[in-house]
């Protein structure tokens, strides 16, 4: 076992212990942590040229778009159903199905995602635990090649 493997093991030991108390949602600071998470991924993507294509599929506005993340994100992560409440069980592959979604986007995404946590001060530890369930979630979105 090399010394990263050993460490990255140590932090999911240390966040396996605090979900016994706490949800990520409340790990990540609630409410002001995830609309933080979100303002900043939709910052990223509406700022940086190299997430053009990704930006170019949601409205010029994206207050709305903003909005529907931190819901789906805030139940999806422990806290509030605020997007049950709001809209019914989400399917969030149909909600996706008008947009062409290849590889290329779905890694745009991640590492809009990804740049997003860094940026928003999400620690390494949970960076690590949520990254795979993103990007699996974000392949669930490819419907093209």
């Amino acid at each position: 076992m090399s010394i990263d493997d050993t460490a990255i093991g140590a932090r999911r030991a240390q966040v396996a212990a605090e979900l016994a108390d706490h949800t990520i949602y409340e790990l990540l600071g609630g409410e002001a942590g995830i609309r933080r998470l979100v303002d900043t991924f939709y910052d990223v993507m509406d700022s940086d040229p190299a997430y053009g294509p990704l930006r170019r599929m949601h409205q010029p506005d994206l207050g709305p778009m903003r909005v529907s993340l931190f819901e789906y994100l805030s139940g999806w992560l422990g806290g509030p159903p605020l997007f049950v409440e709001r809209h019914g069980s989400p399917c969030i592959s149909h909600a996706h199905q008008p947009f062409t979604i290849g590889a290329a986007a779905r890694d745009m995404w991640v590492d809009c995602m990804t740049q997003a946590m860094d940026e928003s001060g999400v620690q390494l530890r949970y960076r690590e635990v949520l990254m795979p369930a993103l990007e699996r979630m974000a392949e669930m979105m490819r419907n093209a090649d």
